[in-house]
């Protein structure tokens, strides 16, 4: 006989026992269902609104990525917060491999702006895969009389804190890009926040501002028509839509790298079988030769991680550096 205590009989015991166990057995099969065999749809969150750059990328890999696991995959778009709400909606949720994030580059600069993030990056979400890189490219209106990135360095510094240059918001990528040239160069710009690339775009083309870092697919068009003059990608190496085009590092930009990208989290917790299994068939459909052709055509790079470890080191890197380019500049939300 089970001892009583409190006034609960042994059988009462043993029935709470029994009701424990099976909880812990149905959550350990729920956790391991996409493992085996999956049962459901798999949500797809994606931090950002619809038929933006974000979305369209993961679009593209989705129809093949569920073709792969065996299972309808429904992307669901929860834009806002610099990605957070959609990184949160994922941290909360139950760790079985059906609640997915598709997320962004953002998460890792984040958390060197806000104190309020409902989430952790690093404790709160289990790291699959980086998937895609995207670079930018470094243009000014053609009016500008510096044609290469030593002959920008040297008129930038011929008139110190005279020039201007657009992004799409404080503390967006094209911000932080230009601020990483900033800082590696010691050259010093006037910033102008838009909201949005496009509006940052359109005033520099028209010449109301001189300078920015741009997305290589909305650009490379503007660049061959001439209306703007490009001087280097931001990624470490030349990329295949447009291999004319130097980077920046390779101009005398030393060490200079930065580039979006976007990679894929499950919420912590997560079976590591379930891990793996999302790793491998994510590897697997960015490395489809047809998928891998209309990345590249639009200036991106597939970039599977060797491991979920390695993609973990890579957002440790990623958050380190930024932060330093962050406090280096002085930068705050508004």
């Amino acid at each position: 006989m089970i001892p009583t205590r409190c006034g609960v009989t042994g059988k009462r015991l043993l029935r709470k026992f029994a009701s424990a166990c099976a909880l812990v057995v149905c959550g350990l099969m729920s956790a391991a269902a996409l493992a085996d065999s999956p049962t459901r749809p798999i949500r797809l969150v994606v931090p950002s609104v619809p038929a933006g750059g974000t979305d369209l990328t993961w679009r593209m890999i989705e129809p093949k990525l569920s073709e792969i696991l065996g299972q309808k995959m429904v992307v669901d778009n929860r834009g806002g917060a610099g990605g957070d709400i959609g990184a949160a909606i994922v941290a909360q949720a139950q760790p079985d491999g059906y609640t997915l994030l598709a997320g962004v580059s953002a998460a890792t600069i984040n958390p060197a702006f806000k104190k309020n993030i409902p989430y952790d990056l690093l404790r709160d979400l289990a790291p699959v895969s980086l998937a895609v890189k995207a670079p930018n490219i470094l243009v000014s209106h053609p009016a500008l009389p510096a044609r290469t990135v030593p002959e920008l360095i040297a008129y930038i510094k011929a008139q110190p804190q005279r020039l201007q240059f657009a992004s799409a918001g404080i503390g967006s990528m094209p911000h932080l890009m230009m601020e990483l040239f900033l800082n590696i160069t010691g050259l010093k710009l006037i910033h102008v926040a838009y909201r949005g690339t496009g509006q940052a775009s359109v005033d520099v083309v028209a010449g109301h501002v001189p300078l920015m870092t741009s997305n290589v697919l909305p650009t490379l068009p503007l660049i061959t028509s001439g209306r703007l003059r490009a001087y280097g990608v931001t990624s470490a190496r030349r990329i295949s839509a447009a291999p004319e085009i130097p980077t920046l590092a390779e101009s005398g930009v030393s060490g200079y790298e930065a580039v979006q990208w976007f990679g894929m989290w499950a919420p912590a917790k997560t079976p590591r079988e379930t891990i793996v299994k999302l790793h491998r068939a994510l590897a697997q459909v960015l490395n489809d030769p047809a998928l891998k052709k209309r990345l590249t055509d639009d200036g991106a790079e597939v970039a599977p991680s060797a491991s979920p470890e390695a993609f973990r080191e890579f957002i440790r890197a990623e958050m380190s550096k930024w932060a330093k380019v962050i406090k280096t500049a002085g930068i705050e939300m508004e």
